[in-house]
């Protein structure tokens, strides 16, 4: 018998055949204006996840597409997406972005002195809209500038550590954060 790469997932289709692939060859097929809906690199991300959990947390070495699809679209609606009938509709409520590496330029001069209590007021304002997901992009590049850093170091790996747990922080004390998500990436 032939190993498994290590990367890989067996898929097994309805005719019973086994097809290995890894996270880079999953393509994810929407229908109707689902397209216009969900941002590709959202989609991404929540396709590696999934394939993630089935291949590191249960550790398993097979999946059937049913139940691939069916972990994709409970992550999808944890993000606040809506499936009726299969098909992806519209947003429950909007995901709110935010871009780290704007703040970042804008604290240039005084580092992280105000940094940290403009990314706390960000987070308050965002919440008042009463999103679904709150997205914090750009974080390495944003570490990168607040460190003055041309190559990840360790002192970059200790700010952005600070920055995710600030914004957990954050997000926990405020009243307004039931049932609202919290990405940085």
């Amino acid at each position: 018998m032939i190993a498994l790469q290590s990367d890989c997932l067996l898929f097994q289709l309805s005719s019973g055949e086994s097809v290995p692939c890894s996270v880079e060859m999953i393509s994810v097929e929407l229908t109707g204006n689902a397209e216009s809906l969900l941002d590709p690199e959202v989609l991404s991300h929540a396709t590696a996840s999934v394939f993630h959990y089935f291949k590191n947390e249960l550790e398993r070495e097979t999946v059937t597409i049913g139940e691939f699809a069916g972990a994709l679209e409970k992550v999808l609606r944890q993000l606040g997406f809506v499936f009726r009938g299969g098909v992806l509709e519209s947003r429950s409520r909007e995901i709110v972005e935010t871009d780290l590496c704007l703040f970042a330029r804008e604290s240039a001069d005084s580092l992280e002195l105000f940094f940290f209590p403009r990314l706390r007021d960000e987070l308050r304002a965002q919440l008042r809209q009463s999103p679904r997901v709150l997205r914090f992009c750009g974080l390495r590049g944003c570490v990168k500038q607040l460190t003055g850093a041309r190559r990840w170091s360790v002192r970059c790996e200790k700010l952005q550590d600070h920055i995710v747990e600030y914004l957990r922080r954050c997000l926990t004390a405020e009243p307004e954060q039931s049932e609202c998500s919290l990405v940085v990436e």
